[in-house]
């Protein structure tokens, strides 16, 4: 394969990541966390990637419904990327509060992304299509990347507001944020499919507005940890 071509694919994945991740970085700039800790997680979304595609195209060959397909999918890529997170980092001592488990979740959504954008983009640069691949780039910024986002940290925010609650209620908030994750990303990855061209600048609208809520709820989980903070 053209060393030039990959070097520029993985230009194309990771640029978009890189400006994700200063913003959410920056949510938590009071108290950040240490850079080893968001390599691992950026590297736990990276390594599942070859991992989720091994398990998708074995799925593929027992299910030709799209729905039950795009789910199964969907499921998969959120409990490895939840699994590779708890292995690599969400077990250091360094998560100390619950905004921690958001933005471990978050970026080990843009691993995966990363990895996912630099393949979505190597054909058309191997057909010398440079700007497909940047338009591909650009729809999988506003779009993909962000949805990734998204459902992971459905897994982030229901571990964040059960962190300081029971082992159990802590068990129960990461089933139901794999619950809430696996729907999220299914019901995009199927309407993107689905609905017509048009349409589809309807989804990212609405991708967007949860992505303005995701906001307003770090902002609370803020608020939860500076409560326990003071109290304990």
């Amino acid at each position: 394969m053209d060393v030039p071509v990959v070097v520029t694919a993985l230009s194309y994945g990771l640029v978009p990541v890189f400006i994700w991740l200063v913003f959410w970085l920056f949510e938590d700039r009071e108290r950040p966390e240490p850079k080893r800790n968001i390599a691992r997680a950026l590297l736990a979304g990276m390594i599942a990637v070859p991992l989720a595609v091994t398990i998708e195209a074995w799925v593929e060959t027992f299910t030709s419904d799209d729905f039950l397909r795009t789910l199964l999918w969907s499921l998969t890529e959120e409990s490895l990327k939840y699994v590779l997170a708890v292995i690599l980092v969400l077990r250091s001592r360094d998560v100390d509060e619950a905004l921690d488990a958001l933005i471990y979740m978050i970026c080990v959504a843009l691993g995966f992304a990363a990895i996912e954008n630099t393949l979505y983009t190597l054909q058309p640069l191997m057909d010398a299509e440079h700007i497909g691949a940047l338009n591909l780039t650009s729809l999988r910024f506003i779009g993909a990347t962000l949805v990734h986002v998204l459902s992971s940290a459905a897994i982030g925010v229901c571990m964040a507001l059960t962190f300081y609650k029971s082992e159990t209620k802590r068990a129960l908030g990461v089933m139901l944020g794999l619950a809430i994750a696996t729907s999220l990303h299914a019901l995009f990855n199927f309407f993107i499919i689905k609905v017509s061209l048009e349409a589809v600048f309807v989804v990212f609208a609405g991708v967007w507005i949860v992505t303005l809520g995701l906001i307003l709820i770090a902002e609370r989980i803020k608020k939860l940890d500076a409560y326990y903070t003071a109290r304990f």
